[in-house]
Parts: C-alpha cells; sequence; structure tokens
C-alpha cells in the first residue's frame, strides 16, 4: 500500500481525455504498487475519507499514471481542481464482475456478446459501471438497451456516450 498527497488535475485538450479530472501517479509510485508494471491495472484504496475499489490506473508515458475521479467520487470527496487530498492506494486483484442483467440481454443477442465478449475487460467495465450507476428501474433498463444496441453497431462505450449526447437521449 502507498499513502500520499495529490493535487486533483483537469485535462483541458486531451484527446478523448478531454475534461477529465484526475491524480497523478508518479512513476515510483506506480512502481511501488505493481514492479515492472506499463499497462493499466487495477486499485482500490481511499481518497480522503471515500473508498472505492476496481478502479483503473491508466498509463501516460514515462511510467507516470492517472486516476481519473469520476462525478461521483468528485461528489463524495467535495473537492474539484487544485484541491489537495489524502491518498491510499493498493493494487486491487478482485476479478471484475458484471452485471448479470446485461450479460443475460447480450447473450441473447449472439452478435452482441461475440462483440462485447471480445472487447478489454476494463471496456466491458465501462459499461457496466455505467448501468450500475442508474438510480432508477427505468434508467438501468434502458442503459442495458443502449449497451445491447451499442454491441450490435460495434461502438466503443465513448462512441455510444457520444450518440446518444448528439440525439439529447442522455
Amino acid at each position: 500500500m502507498i499513502q500520499f498527497t495529490a493535487t486533483i488535475l483537469k485535462f483541458n485538450e486531451k484527446g478523448e481525455k478531454t475534461g477529465w479530472t484526475y491524480i497523478e501517479i508518479l512513476a515510483a509510485q506506480a512502481e511501488a504498487l505493481n514492479p515492472g508494471n506499463k499497462k493499466s491495472f487495477r486499485v482500490k484504496g481511499s481518497i480522503d475519507n471515500y473508498e472505492f475499489k476496481q478502479l483503473a490506473l491508466i498509463p501516460m508515458g514515462g511510467g507516470i499514471f492517472i486516476l481519473p475521479l469520476n462525478a461521483t467520487i468528485r461528489k463524495n470527496i467535495g473537492k474539484k481542481m487544485g484541491h489537495t487530498v489524502k491518498v491510499s492506494l493498493q493494487t486491487d486483484t478482485q476479478p471484475l464482475v458484471l452485471n448479470h442483467e446485461l450479460v443475460d440481454c447480450l447473450q441473447d443477442e449472439p452478435e452482441a456478446w461475440a462483440y462485447f465478449s471480445n472487447l478489454p475487460k476494463s471496456h466491458q467495465q465501462y459499461y457496466s459501471k455505467w448501468i450500475e450507476s442508474a438510480k432508477t428501474i427505468e434508467t438501468k433498463s434502458k442503459r442495458i438497451i443502449l449497451t445491447v444496441n451499442a454491441a450490435l453497431n460495434k461502438m466503443s462505450y465513448a462512441e455510444m456516450i457520444r450518440a446518444q449526447k448528439a440525439n439529447n437521449q442522455l
């Protein structure tokens, strides 16, 4: 486990990461967590008093990683860009578990299931976490339908979200 203090940062123009809020994990810190690893890996721990698990550290080059801070994390810690946070991290080796309703619906559509199954596990998790974050059964159902349709159309999570925003469906 590593513990450190970090400043919350935000990308201005960074391709698909534009607008992301994150904290930086220095090369020495990443090496202490997962020696010799240069690829994305999962961590668990806490930011201030907010505990989390199964979040991905994303490599940025030169051994540096970032930990994106989604809206749920930012809301729970009550901080934004420029604020300082206390961070505690360790590698999370628990297997990722996908939303079972999503899996059932995808398996009913073999073409969608084939596409989804071939996505990297982290990309499958984007969809699953998005579905799990729904506050109502109606929203959850809508998100499952959107995900199955995206898989049928061979769309990534980001492509699906952009398409829905363009159609004012989100």
